[in-house]
């Protein structure tokens, strides 16, 4: 398949059981149908699978001057949809 900008060959790549198509020369992203709506739900479900819980939480009180925990691990790794559309490892 030609790439709709550049009308040069794009490229394939599989991540996380997901093909995507892309443009070496312009950088840009194909997705064929149904690739969008799995990268969404495999999103949602990484990121709810590493969100903290509310059991996780003491109650804290605010009136008090308690700080509230953020609700989403501070992590360094890359993110899930990092690591879908970075090409240049």
């Amino acid at each position: 398949m030609l790439c709709p900008l550049c009308k040069i060959p794009l490229q394939a790549a599989e991540r996380h059981g997901v093909e995507i198509d892309y443009c070496l020369q312009c950088r840009g992203v194909w997705l064929d149908r149904g690739e969008l709506d799995k990268i969404i739900a495999r999103a949602a479900q990484h990121y709810t699978n590493n969100a903290y819980r509310d059991s996780d939480f003491p109650q804290f009180d605010s009136t008090k001057g308690q700080q509230a925990t953020p609700r989403y691990p501070d992590k360094n790794d890359k993110g899930y949809l990092v690591e879908i559309f970075d090409f240049d490892d």
